[in-house]
């Protein structure tokens, strides 16, 4: 299993807004809807450093709830295998992609789907992967039963639901790569 994160080249891999203060984050998104108004990022709602802080403490209890190592506050996002989607999100846009096999196992946890709507109040289609998080074992299970959403789904017109979001707790295996940046 591959795990790839997609970044724009003029800002670097792995720069998480959530690492900055929620007025840092929002002066971020700001700065990209005025430099950058065609990316994806430019287009968030106004609250979303708010639902995404949100989001994240979802994330921690659930993972903890699981006995999952975490040795971050937020985690690193990837995402399971190439996303045709989430490689058009950036003007310059580019992709790590490191083996599972290079990560403590420990140290990830897993949503089908973008983590924000997984775990939001709106969605509510009775899907068994809404609202949960999943270990390494577990989402093994879930892609064997659902298969990729990126190959029945990277169109969005089935759901929300477009990649695998893999939620990396642990700067080890990402501070090996960030080393080129």
């Amino acid at each position: 299993m591959e795990l790839y994160h997609y970044y724009d080249r003029t800002t670097g891999p792995f720069r998480n807004l959530s690492d900055l203060s929620v007025e840092e984050a929002k002066a971020v998104l700001a700065r990209i809807r005025q430099e950058k108004p065609g990316s994806q990022s430019a287009g968030r709602d106004p609250l979303y450093v708010e639902h995404r802080r949100n989001c994240e403490e979802i994330l921690r209890k659930e993972f903890a709830r699981k006995g999952g190592r975490m040795e971050r506050r937020i985690p690193h996002y990837m995402v399971v295998e190439h996303s045709p989607w989430l490689s058009t999100w950036f003007e310059n846009g580019a992709y790590l992609k490191i083996s599972v096999e290079e990560f403590d196992k420990r140290t990830l946890s897993f949503t089908y789907g973008d983590s924000m709507p997984a775990f939001s109040p709106l969605i509510n289609d009775g899907k068994e992967y809404r609202k949960k998080l999943y270990t390494y074992e577990e989402i093994l299970d879930i892609i064997h039963r659902y298969g990729l959403p990126q190959d029945w789904n990277d169109d969005g017109h089935r759901g929300p639901e477009r990649y695998i979001e893999v939620h990396v707790w642990s700067d080890e295996t990402i501070g090996r790569y960030l080393k080129f940046f």
